[in-house]
């Protein structure tokens, strides 16, 4: 195997760490985390999700998505609810609070995504998530 071929995961790797440190600081100003980022945005479809949902979106393993959940529950972000349709279920919904929070922190974000889309360039990240998307469907 080709030392690129080798080089691919490093740079997958590094790549996504450069994107996630721009928009963890991004966050960070806004008071939040990329953890409970993904969980809000989630969310705020209003739906209702369960842990097991949130934790597959939010790619977070059960006690840490737990930890998060209680963070957010603990500053009215966030409530639970037992699932009408299957009451051994538990559902997770944004408060109000959590509702205006989602809408604050997804404004820090598109101001943060358009400073990564002019480094890198709209046509660059649209064939990147062609390519990220087949690969992530055949991996799976």
């Amino acid at each position: 195997m080709a030392q690129d071929e080798l080089d691919l995961p490093r740079m997958l790797a590094r790549v996504e760490r450069g994107i996630a440190a721009r928009l963890a600081a991004a966050l960070k100003t806004a008071g939040s985390t990329v953890e409970e980022w993904r969980v809000i945005s989630l969310l705020a479809d209003g739906a209702g999700h369960t842990m097991t949902e949130i934790a597959e979106f939010a790619l977070l393993p059960a006690p840490t998505l737990t930890k998060v959940i209680d963070r957010l529950v603990s500053a009215g972000l966030v409530f639970r609810r037992v699932d009408e349709a299957d009451r051994r279920r538990v559902l997770a919904f944004l408060s109000e609070h959590g509702r205006e929070t989602a809408d604050r922190l997804t404004a820090a974000i598109e101001t943060e995504w358009r400073g990564v889309q002019d480094a890198v360039g709209q046509e660059e990240l649209a064939l990147l998530r062609v390519l990220l998307t087949r690969m992530s469907a055949r991996l799976a």
